[in-house]
């Protein structure tokens, strides 16, 4: 078919520098995990080298952005705007800088979470990244689905593990509504700006899922074109 034959002639998919970006941008969203852990056993040597990882992830990606952006194709050579793979590009952004964010304001306020906070954060923390983790598996896909100019099985494959991101997505909604429940049972006994920071920390933290599963929806965009 026509989308076949471009992509022959030019050699590699034009979206592969998106992928390569998502790779780069999950990864910095992966280093909350051992970021967070140390940070709940006040460990700030451990927190301040996972936060020097997710910074210097975050610049990588936001290299490899503004080189898609100078780079992408024209949308005569693609089978779906170049507008819209700059949309996904954008929200792939937001996955890192958001992780960045949080390990910014934790790590600079030194945030000494209260202990009951700890299992239910770290369960969010996860479960944020396993939205991370379904949101890159399916832009694994984006190279396979622009050969076959976004038809056949692939969209299947994709539309299914979309699906599953979305209920991911839900979950961390819950976990967020759990760690704010049991952070409110505690406020009274904290420092009160401690405790608008950590409220703020812990929103920031389900925006990495939030822009996870606006990955997927940026996917199903493509998809329906």
């Amino acid at each position: 078919m026509a989308n076949s034959f471009v992509a022959s002639l030019f050699g590699r998919s034009p979206v592969r520098p998106l992928q390569k970006h998502f790779r780069e941008a999950a990864a910095c969203a992966r280093e909350l995990v051992p970021f967070m852990e140390a940070v709940l056993r006040s460990d700030w040597d451990a927190a301040t080298a996972s936060r020097d990882q997710i910074v210097a992830k975050e610049q990588s990606a936001d290299d490899m952005k503004k080189s898609v952006r100078l780079n992408l194709p024209d949308n005569l050579w693609m089978p779906v705007a170049r507008a819209d793979l700059l949309d996904l590009l954008m929200v792939q952004d937001r996955v890192a800088n958001t992780a960045k964010d949080v390990s910014g304001i934790v790590i600079g306020r030194h945030m000494a979470f209260p202990t009951e906070i700890g299992e239910p954060l770290m369960k969010l923390v996860r479960r944020c990244i396993d939205a991370v983790d379904q949101a890159e598996r399916s832009v694994s896909e984006l190279d396979e689905l622009f050969e076959t100019g976004f038809r056949g099985a692939a969209v299947e494959v994709v539309e299914e593990m979309i699906g599953q991101l979305d209920a991911i997505e839900d979950d961390t909604d819950q976990l967020q509504a759990e760690v704010r429940a049991a952070l409110f049972v505690r406020e009274k006994d904290l420092p009160p700006v401690d405790v608008v920071f950590m409220y703020q920390a812990i929103e920031w933290i389900g925006e990495v899922g939030d822009y996870a599963q606006r990955v997927g929806s940026r996917l199903q965009r493509l998809l329906a074109r």
